[in-house]
């Protein structure tokens, strides 16, 4: 039987299919799928881990005691969980560890475009990169296998496009590997990486990845496909798809193990053709590996440094060699128009109330990783700042601490619950061990929501489904040594104005304001009616504008003022009532009680 699915799909019921006992993750665009998708599989335990760390170090316990194990994340998760990377490096496995690192090409989800091959080459790490879903479930197969031969953590990197691209994989030989737990023996010099250790494993490690190189230059993993010679194209993962189309008649070198580089099948191959081109996203990594091998080729001269390939640019680049290629499938005469469409908090978002009272009073933001970070654009243009997930706090920590957080000019540091328990626990510590003075607003809304809502520690759900401890921000909050604690309705935004305001005053102390209200997208929020505009109250004043609400849009002007008034779509509308507690004329109605 064959079956369309996703790579994040495939690289599920590869899991299940290698026999993985155990996995953690932390929700992160383009992985998020894959431990959704496993819990669809009964003999794995998934689970979702507060950061992409924790989802490392747990997975490296469940190998240790002699369970497959995976660990999930996007491609800036690993730089959370590198220092776990690096460890494993030393201590190798037991039981097989493979470590998923979803690379966002494009930057479609992510703050940056990193390429996270260089991890496998900083941490002596094999690291096989599959090009469609067929693939990721072959290769999970052969990553476990290889990570209990070689005794080492693997990373299995994918990229958005073949994580959420759909192509067909047969899964009528895919029965679950059934394997005996291997019992955790005791070793110290193996698994306690003190230095004495440490110094004993490096050459372990070295002696490993030459072993490594070995069996890549013989693998299956790494095919030629011959055409024409006097042309060679290197590539890997979705670049090598787009380097079959465009260079099919040439001969092409499939990488599937892009470290280490299988070095004598790269030889034999350069060898036999007239000029080699290497075919990559992002970095340089294959370029640079092979030019130090004093194998002369050419790459991004003619492909980008930036941003995803594609057939159009990998055709471009063709041309620029000077190369003929298949010609491209003849594209529609007028090209459809796409209107544009920024994103926006969503209608009914409990953020909302929050940002319309930061721009109100004029605050400078020290923004992080979520749904808000949306609070950067129009109407609200409310964050200056925004790095990586917790680094709100800390940032905003720096400026109190060199006196720029002032009367003139305060700031705030706003961050949401899932990302409080990821990374922002330790930013407040920081704060309040280090004295500082800073306004945190913790946007609460009970779930992971820029991902798709996914749990957390907070929403006392785990993500088999089971009920579990919901942990009370608030608590840990005052547990932590900060006295003034503020809860409020994010649905009440004259509340949410005041409450902030009076944190603003205190000067001498950190402050937490919690703003609470479920995501529209949980069963909590209930919408039983809309709001409704009264065009003869409405005087186009534009303050309901202001909340940013998709819902809201622009009528006939006012006759008076000249300025648009104000409509809302009912079937966008779903009755948070912000727009109605901002308007100074009431002329926003429930309606559908």
């Amino acid at each position: 039987m064959k079956k369309l699915l996703s790579g994040n799909e495939a690289i599920a019921l590869g899991a299940d299919r290698a026999g993985v006992k155990y996995a953690s993750a932390y929700p992160g665009t383009p992985a998020t799928e894959i431990l959704e998708h496993l819990t669809q599989h009964a003999g794995v335990r998934a689970e979702w881990a507060p950061n992409e760390k924790v989802a490392l170090d747990a997975a490296a316990g469940a190998c240790y005691a002699g369970a497959r194990a995976l660990a999930a994340m996007k491609h800036v998760g690993l730089n959370v969980a590198s220092e776990s990377l690096f460890y494993l490096a030393y201590t190798g496995v037991n039981a097989g560890l493979v470590i998923v690192s979803a690379d966002d090409p494009g930057a479609w989800s992510s703050q940056n475009e990193q390429d996270n091959r260089h991890y496998a080459r900083f941490a002596k790490a094999p690291c096989l990169e599959p090009a469609d879903s067929q693939e990721c479930v072959d290769f999970l197969a052969t990553a476990f296998d290889l990570s209990e031969a070689f005794d080492t953590p693997v990373i299995f990197r994918t990229t958005t496009r073949i994580s959420h691209s759909k192509s067909v994989v047969n899964v009528n030989d895919l029965p679950r590997a059934e394997r005996a737990a291997k019992k955790f023996a005791p070793d110290p010099t193996k698994y306690v990486m003190i230095p004495a250790h440490a110094r004993r494993r490096h050459p372990v490690v070295e002696e490993r990845l030459q072993q490594l190189g070995a069996w890549a230059s013989a693998s299956s993993l790494n095919r030629i496909e011959w055409g024409k010679r006097t042309l060679g194209i290197v590539a890997s993962s979705v670049a090598y798809q787009y380097a079959r189309e465009v260079f099919g008649d040439y001969s092409i070198l499939k990488l599937g193990m892009s470290w280490p580089l299988p070095e004598k099948l790269l030889r034999d191959f350069a060898s036999q053709v007239e000029r080699l081109v290497i075919v990559e996203e992002l970095d340089p990594f294959y370029e640079t590996e092979i030019r130090a091998l004093g194998i002369p080729c050419v790459g991004k001269e003619y492909f980008p440094l930036t941003h995803e390939l594609s057939l159009a640019v990998v055709r471009a680049g063709a041309r620029k060699l000077g190369v003929a290629t298949h010609a491209p499938v003849a594209a529609p005469s007028v090209a459809p128009q796409v209107p544009p469409r920024p994103p926006a908090l969503c209608p009914g978002c409990p953020h909302r109330s929050s940002f319309y009272a930061l721009r109100k009073f004029k605050v400078r933001v020290a923004g992080d990783i979520g749904c808000y970070s949306i609070g950067v654009l129009p109407p609200f243009n409310a964050m200056d700042t925004l790095g990586c997930m917790g680094a709100s706090l800390g940032v905003a920590h720096g400026i109190d601490a060199v006196g720029a957080n002032t009367d003139k000019e305060p700031w705030v540091a706003v961050i949401g619950d899932s990302t409080f328990f990821h990374a922002g626990l330790p930013a407040l510590a920081n704060i309040v061990y280090n004295r500082g003075a800073s306004v945190v607003l913790i946007l609460d809304n009970d779930i992971t929501g820029m991902t798709g809502q996914q749990e957390h520690p907070g929403t006392g759900v785990t993500l088999q489904g089971a009920l579990s401890t919901k942990i009370d921000i608030a608590a840990v909050v005052r547990a932590m040594g900060v006295a003034d604690v503020f809860v409020v309705d994010a649905f009440d935004e004259p509340a949410v104005e005041k409450t902030i305001k009076h944190a603003l005053a205190i000067k001498d102390r950190p402050t937490v304001v919690i703003a609470r209200g479920p995501c529209v997208f949980l069963p909590e929020f209930q919408a039983n009616y809309v709001d409704e505009v009264d065009a003869v109250k409405c005087n186009g004043c534009s303050l309901c504008f202001r909340v940013g609400c998709p819902a809201i849009v622009k009528g006939e002007l006012d006759a008076t003022t000249g300025k648009p008034k104000a409509v809302i779509d009912p079937l966008l509308c779903v009755g948070c009532d912000i727009c109605l507690q901002v308007c100074p004329r009431d002329a926003i109605v429930r309606v559908r009680d």
